[in-house]
């Protein structure tokens, strides 16, 4: 019990933790787009499981240290430039959420609306494989990050652990802000091509300073809550397409424009 009169564990505890939730804000994002193409019955559900099973992922790895250190060993090299197992996973989540984000981007702007389409929403299983496939990635990336800043893992697992229960309390809101503005989501799903750039960048030993990621994607929603500050009383927004056969979305309050109020 020696760890609760040390200034220096509560110290690397709160920091680590404060550090949890900023590297855990794509995650939500990522498990918010993902869950909305489900019932809303479904849908707490989904941000819940995604945000547990992070959260298992993420101890598991503390607690096989060894094996991730050992992922960071160079397995061959191409051009020079070591690669290791590391790598290899950075580099495809990287291609995976580039590719997934400008996918959402097409379907969200250009895809068959889905009143007149005949394709029928994912399946609460193939959300959730989807949201697994991208927790292994994201939290490779946090793991490796607690491992550089404490020496103890039960610091590291709580650290965890206090982070997942804030993500979880505030997922419901920031899955309804993203969901009721259009603009926010579009920008959510430009974030995820950010972050899926710089996982592939991170992949060839291509360093990007996460600050610059995060003032990027800070300074863009702070832009974007001044001009819904300033056009609240305007008309409402335009409702992006689902591209699937779903329930109605409860914010929805847009009815198509007459052709004789167009322009």
């Amino acid at each position: 019990m020696e760890w609760i009169t040390n200034p220096e564990i509560w110290i690397a505890l709160l920091t680590l933790t404060a550090l949890e939730i900023v590297l855990g804000i794509d995650n939500i994002i990522f498990i918010s787009i993902l869950s909305s193409k489900l019932p809303m019955a479904q849908r707490e559900r989904a941000r819940v499981v995604g945000l547990g099973l992070a959260m298992f992922m993420r101890i598991a790895l503390l607690l096989s240290i060894s094996w991730v250190i050992g992922l960071t060993e160079p397995l061959f090299t191409i051009l020079d430039q070591e690669i290791s197992g590391r790598d290899l996973i950075l580099i495809g989540g990287g291609l995976f959420l580039i590719g997934k984000a400008t996918w959402e981007i097409h379907e969200k702007l250009e895809g068959t609306a889905g009143h007149t389409s005949a394709r029928v929403a994912p399946s609460f299983a193939s959300v959730i494989g989807q949201i697994l496939l991208l927790d292994i990635v994201f939290s490779l990336d946090s793991v490796i990050t607690a491992v550089g800043m404490a020496d103890h893992v039960e610091v590291m697992i709580a650290a965890v652990v206090i982070a997942v229960l804030v993500m979880l309390i505030s997922s419901r809101a920031i899955s309804n802000f993203v969901e009721q503005h259009p603009t926010i989501k579009i920008l959510a799903l430009s974030f995820l091509v950010l972050i899926g750039m710089s996982l592939f960048a991170e992949g060839f030993d291509q360093h990007i300073p996460k600050g610059y990621i995060y003032f990027a994607m800070a300074f863009s929603v702070l832009v974007e809550l001044l001009n819904l500050r300033l056009r609240s009383r305007q008309m409402p927004p335009v409702e992006l397409r689902s591209g699937y056969v779903t329930e109605p979305s409860p914010h929805s309050s847009v009815t198509p424009a007459s052709p004789t109020s167009a322009g």
